[in-house]
């Protein structure tokens, strides 16, 4: 079980400053909670194995294909200038 020096030990790894009454709470809810880890222990849990989720997880994300084909000249229709099958757009960095 745990006691008040356990929680004040806790409190100051934590840097917490816990007022009499909440130190009491705290030792109520940590004593709670061991408890039910007791209890938990208890169960028979043989010929069961680990998970780490309650439900069965699968990828719900569709393959990556590609839909589109190239076509250059339809995507440099609008361009105002271009050049080899390029955009041409102002200089921006000065070298």
């Amino acid at each position: 079980m745990i006691s008040e020096d356990t929680i004040e030990y806790v409190a100051a790894l934590a840097k917490l400053k816990l007022e009499e009454d909440q130190k009491e709470k705290t030792i109520e809810d940590l004593n709670r909670i061991l408890t039910y880890i007791d209890t938990m222990n208890e169960l028979d849990t043989d010929g069961i194995e680990p998970m780490s989720h309650a439900f069965e997880l699968k990828n719900v994300f569709r393959e990556d294909v590609v839909t589109n084909e190239e076509d250059t000249e339809a995507l440099l229709a609008n361009a105002p200038v271009k050049k080899d099958g390029c955009f041409v757009v102002p200089k921006t960095v000065e070298t």
